[in-house]
């Protein structure tokens, strides 16, 4: 059936066509869309200037009789050009990308497209690097089924602010240990960061001691 669908996207892959064409893989409020933009590569297509990576579109596309959309207007809603300036954040937002695409394939659910947005807007501010990836991880399991729990240890025993924890990779979760290096600091902040907007988490002060922990910690559970 052939529909017009106007919508926010964010583009997760790109792959030349023909002589001047891109199909595209979007993320979509409302799950993955693939679609081609014809004639984008030309240098005065009218398409161009509206469909970039790390960015936010506002895009209108036709459905035909296949599976494929045709983008026909595009414009850009928020580009976050500050990632292109630095390495590690790039780097970061190619993998966070990468993953997203792979994922919303298996999990096709709208809470894709704002972790993805909030992620990259994150990494075009000033939030820091690792806060960004410790609240993008904690996120990415939780979507992928595989939710850290932050109330129990792995034995079922309630998590005990007197004690000190360590991360158990076979059981993905936390286990009790006296050499442990997860405080109830830690834990606090990662209860903030699993429940939170990307944005509040990024208010909240004197974390720096305890991030490095909490990076360790979400990038093993979401087994990146």
């Amino acid at each position: 059936m052939i529909g017009i669908e106007r919508t926010k996207a964010i583009v997760l892959r790109r792959t030349n066509y023909g002589e001047a064409d891109r199909i595209l893989t979007l993320l979509t409020p409302l799950g993955q869309r693939s679609a081609i933009a014809r004639g984008v590569r030309r240098e005065k297509s009218r398409l161009a200037g509206g469909i970039e990576l790390f960015a936010v579109s506002d895009l209108v596309l036709r459905r035909g009789k296949g599976s494929l959309y045709t983008i026909t207007q595009a414009r850009l809603d928020c580009f976050y050009r500050q990632i292109l300036q630095d390495y590690d954040r790039l780097q970061f937002g190619y993998e966070c990308i990468r993953l997203v695409e792979r994922a919303s394939r298996d999990v096709d659910i709208p809470e894709w497209f704002e972790v993805l947005n909030e992620t990259l807007a994150g990494l075009g501010d000033v939030v820091s690097l690792q806060l960004v990836q410790v609240w993008f991880y904690l996120r990415y399991a939780e979507l992928t089924g595989y939710e850290l729990s932050l109330v129990n240890d792995v034995a079922g025993q309630p998590l005990d602010r007197q004690k000190r924890y360590m991360y158990d990779s076979i059981e993905r979760g936390l286990r009790l240990s006296e050499q442990g290096e997860l405080t109830a600091d830690h834990i606090k902040f990662l209860r903030l960061a699993a429940n939170k907007s990307l944005r509040l988490v990024a208010q909240i002060g004197g974390v720096e001691q305890i991030l490095s922990g909490c990076w360790l910690l979400a990038r093993q559970h979401a087994g990146v």
